[in-house]
């Protein structure tokens, strides 16, 4: 009889038996970090549960805010609509049919502050998912914060500002890679000096991931990405020992249980090698810090209460992984944006893993397992291969100029599609245990007329600024564009002055152009 072979999407065989002797000298807390980045992990204190919420208008995002923050919440997350990742004002023809569908609206400072209504920057953890037009996004908040009379030194968060999975796996991009490169880097020397507390970039495996990428892919392209960034801030002159402690990382969680962890424990080994192969000497440096979100393409239109249960098994795994942060998706986000039922119950999946399942109780509970640090290695060598690969062309940059990840990323999610169609791979209630009985889900839909309220608002705006002014502050980021000059103090001035997204992004374009992918 022929022994069955069990391979992960990533290609790894998994033996039937694992009896290897495992040594384990590593204490967590210690470099190179495999078994988490601080000795005592959850038993001191739990990561941040965030949920990531953002639709319509501000004024509507701002009342499911308060209403998580009443729930347990600890941290916010925000999502932008499309035309504002993009850098298009609500009132701009190519934001028709988009304004406020994937996300909150946000076009100016007026809109930041009524988004935040009610809540004091200083006193909570902000995460922002926003890419080319995260430098305005950032200009916002911090322009807010001193609004509210806070301290910036003090105000903390994330912007995800990670411009290179856009260009790879997501496509809301808009400069070429060189200025955006540049926009990234102002803002990590900016925020080091002006706001320590805020990390300024995370460095996405999740779209990566979405966008159909195995585990191993995942790992070996966000850190080839990451190692991207570290190389662009110090060719700029900034110490590796100060900017790389703001950087962190956002992975995404599927359902192999023991891929995901060996997948996270990996990643923080990896990271280590390369920071202090690249200078780092600051153990705060060298750690590999991570926010998780559950898997959005893992979930199924078709028996969507499933869904809370892959969900769980996900969260499950990012937690046994040892994140920082973690969001857990809807059960009904396959349909549309989530309920607020469906938030509360992935917040409460959340809560029930952190005080009821005992997996908070010992750092790093599955090390020493045979299985789980043989797959950890496994998956660790894989990536390095694909990153030597990446290295061989030039990098991460010149890698997804000649379209290498993209091929990588796009073969992968055929063979993924494929085993599904030939029922290889098994999604209950998809392709095996349906049902013919379709399950009566609530779902959350935005109409049309939202474009309407915002472009009644930028009206407004544009009415009552000084326009004199506002149009001299477009100017001086035109003009500081062609220089090396950090543009963040210009940018952040003219916020301030009431000058719009949709401006900045376009001043910008006149300048540097469109990447045409």
């Amino acid at each position: 009889m022929t022994e069955k072979k069990i391979i992960t999407d990533s290609g790894i065989e998994i033996k039937p038996v694992y009896c290897e002797p495992v040594s384990m000298k590593e204490l967590p807390g210690n470099f190179p970090f495999t078994r988490g980045v601080h000795a005592s992990m959850y038993r001191d204190r739990m990561w941040t549960m965030r949920q990531y919420a953002g639709f319509s208008t501000a004024e509507e995002s701002n009342k499911r805010y308060h209403y998580l923050l009443s729930q347990g919440v600890m941290g916010l997350s925000v999502a932008f609509d499309l035309p504002t990742q993009i850098g298009y004002d609500s009132d701009h023809a190519m934001s028709e049919g988009e304004v406020g569908k994937v996300g909150v609206a946000i076009d100016s400072i007026e809109d930041m502050e009524i988004l935040f209504a009610g809540i004091k920057l200083e006193d909570i953890s902000t995460s922002m998912t926003i890419n080319a037009t995260g430098f305005i996004l950032l200009a916002f908040y911090i322009a807010l914060a001193k609004k509210q009379g806070a301290n910036i030194r003090k105000i903390s968060g994330t912007i995800q500002n990670d411009i290179l999975k856009e260009y790879a796996a997501r496509g809301t991009y808009i400069y070429p890679p060189a200025p955006s490169m540049r926009l990234i880097t102002d803002i990590f020397e900016y925020c080091s000096k002006e706001v320590p507390k805020w990390n300024t970039i995370s460095i996405s495996g999740y779209h990566i991931r979405e966008a159909g990428s195995t585990a191993v892919q995942e790992l070996a392209f966000t850190l080839a990405n990451g190692k991207a960034y570290l190389e662009a801030a110090l060719e700029k002159g900034l110490d590796i020992n100060v900017f790389a402690q703001r950087l962190s990382f956002f992975f995404n969680a599927h359902n192999h249980l023991f891929e995901e962890v060996a997948k996270f424990r990996a990643a923080r080994r990896m990271w280590a090698h390369i920071t202090q192969s690249l200078g780092a000497t600051d153990p705060k440096a060298q750690m590999l810090r991570f926010h998780t979100q559950t898997g959005g393409s893992t979930l199924t239109a078709q028996q969507p209460r499933n869904n809370i249960v892959r969900v769980t098994l996900q969260a499950l795994g990012a937690v046994l992984g040892g994140t920082q942060s973690l969001h857990t998706n809807g059960y009904d986000e396959a349909l549309s944006l989530p309920t607020e039922e469906a938030a509360t119950i992935a917040l409460r999946t959340q809560q029930i893993i952190a005080f009821e399942s005992g997996a908070t109780d010992t750092p790093d509970p599955l090390a020493g397992s045979f299985f789980v640090e043989e797959l950890t290695n496994e998956v660790e060598d894989a990536a390095w291969k694909l990153m030597d690969k990446i290295d061989a062309m030039g990098g991460a940059v010149k890698a997804i100029e000649q379209g290498f990840i993209q091929e990588e990323i796009a073969r992968s999610a055929y063979a993924y599609n494929k085993a599904i169609e030939d029922k290889s791979k098994t999604i209950v209630g998809v392709n095996k245990f349906t049902s013919k009985e379709a399950e009566a889900t609530p779902v959350f839909r935005i109409d049309d007329s939202i474009r309407v309220v915002q472009s009644e608002k930028l009206k407004a705006l544009r009415a009552k600024r000084n326009n004199e002014k506002a149009t001299a502050c477009l100017r001086l980021i035109k003009e500081k564009a062609s220089t090396a000059e950090n543009l963040m103090p210009f940018v952040i001035d003219a916020v301030e002055n009431l000058c719009t997204l949709g401006e900045i992004s376009d001043t910008l374009r006149a300048i540097w152009g469109e990447y045409q992918g």
